[in-house]
């Protein structure tokens, strides 16, 4: 729509929705027109222009007729295809759900937001599964990094569509599941923002799993005020309910085991040059030996993933019989992993991640927060992952390291773009809370955010 920057807030777009200077019919008119004229036609797996239009039409009624449902009545939201909407058929990137019937109804949280008045436009391609953090898909395609202007490079995932569909400017937000780092990867590799929230936060209902023990959820979006009020929505909230922190009370601890082993120089430097402006604003930062983070891939490598283990269930029945061939080969291998790990092992995992837990929250003074790089690397080119199995899974595994530290935590993260690395590609800056500190954190990265990217 004239006028209309497709690279907008969320907040941005309500202030001209709620004033009525843009009609929600025409937004999601124009979200849809840039869908199906977007190059990239592996950013969704299908479009819901009926749903779109009909809900669109009604936040317009409601606005003008100064009946608005808040601050997000008339928004175009992207939902990743794990979330069930009423007629569509949710496909978890796999071939091999495509022919399954349509869902009966949304969602809990379709439900949500949709009370909230906003739009649903689109179902996000993905990891077949959501069993990978690099987003490469061999049935639906892979979407390209919105971010590359040299080759084409690696989106993330899982939730892959939903991060190239936000930072395109195909829609301001999109709704991704995060059980390893797949809100946060896609979001840092594409350069936007993303909130993967504390496993619970949310009803869970209508949406495939991939770990119940791992799996949460959260925005992907432009600003770290967009993922606010997504938040509260999503919680059946009509409104946020917190602050923002003063930076002079912000404090930072930067962990020093594992986050930045081989990491790429100018992602570290990227990091570090943030870290310098936070400190300069008045932030405390200190550094610390974290050893419950050796442990927990210690763990991994004794007893196998949790989120292997988890996988494996739930896909056992796929990988025992015939359907097991039209899946993407590179997610049997990993999911069959998980036979590995007998029920004795299993137990052992949940009851060492507890004792972990409880270490991780001994090792943090009230109100400190973690600061490290969301990944190690920038988003690197499809071509050679596709040709070489081996360098696939290694470098998946570097991908998800630094974020799944945070899910077997029992955490919440939100990563914030705070720079550039090789290639001119966005690196992430992770902000991460203990178990259920979503407010505190959100406060914290609600007041650093502009100081982290470098715009003040």
């Amino acid at each position: 729509m004239d006028g209309v920057n497709g690279n907008m807030s969320v907040a941005g777009l309500s202030v001209l929705l709620q004033s009525g200077t843009l009609d929600p019919v025409e937004l999601a008119k124009t979200s849809l027109e840039k869908i199906a004229g977007y190059p990239d036609q592996s950013i969704f797996t299908a479009t819901l222009e009926e749903r779109a239009l009909a809900e669109a039409k009604v936040s317009a009624q409601r606005i003008r007729s100064g009946r608005s449902l808040g601050l997000l009545d008339g928004i175009p939201v992207a939902w990743k295809d794990l979330f069930d909407t009423k007629g569509s058929v949710t496909t978890a990137g796999s071939a091999v759900l495509a022919d399954h019937a349509p869902a009966a109804a949304d969602a809990a949280v379709v439900k949500a937001l949709a009370g909230a008045g906003m739009v649903s436009v689109g179902r996000t391609n993905m990891s077949e599964f959501a069993f990978s953090g690099l987003g490469i898909n061999p049935h639906y395609g892979t979407a390209h990094n919105a971010a590359s202007r040299d080759v084409p490079r690696i989106p993330g995932g899982s939730s892959s569509g939903s991060g190239v569909a936000v930072a395109a400017g195909l829609v301001p937000a999109a709704i991704g599941t995060d059980t390893g780092g797949s809100i946060r990867i896609p979001a840092a590799f594409n350069g936007i923002v993303g909130y993967k929230a504390t496993r619970g936060r949310y009803a869970m209902q209508g949406i495939f799993p991939l770990a119940k023990s791992l799996d949460s959820l959260g925005p992907l979006c432009r600003t770290v005020q967009d993922a606010v009020w997504i938040d509260a929505a999503m919680r059946g909230r009509s409104a946020p309910d917190l602050g923002r922190t003063d930076l002079g009370g912000l404090k930072l601890v930067i962990p020093e085991t594992v986050v930045f082993d081989d990491a790429e120089p100018a992602v570290v430097a990227a990091f570090e040059a943030a870290v310098s402006r936070l400190e300069k604003a008045g932030a405390r930062i200190s550094r610390r030996v974290f050893p419950v983070f050796a442990e927990i891939f210690a763990l991994m490598t004794r007893y196998g993933a949790l989120v292997t283990a988890e996988a494996y269930a739930v896909h056992k029945e796929r990988l025992e019989g015939p359907q097991a061939e039209r899946m993407d080969q590179r997610v049997v291998a990993r999911a069959r992993l998980g036979e590995k790990t007998g029920m004795t092992d299993y137990i052992a995992i949940l009851e060492a991640r507890q004792r972990l837990i409880a270490s991780f929250a001994d090792d943090l003074q009230p109100g400190e927060l973690l600061a490290h790089p969301t990944l190690p690397h920038v988003a690197p080119p499809i071509a050679p992952l596709l040709a070489d199995d081996e360098l696939f899974f290694k470098i998946n595994g570097k991908t998800l390291r630094n974020t799944l530290i945070g899910n077997f935590l029992d955490g919440c993260g939100i990563s914030i773009p705070c720079g550039t690395g090789d290639a001119g590609m966005p690196v992430g800056f992770l902000l991460s809370g203990q178990r259920n500190e979503d407010e505190t954190l959100l406060s914290a990265a609600l007041s650093a955010e502009t100081v982290i990217r470098g715009d003040a």
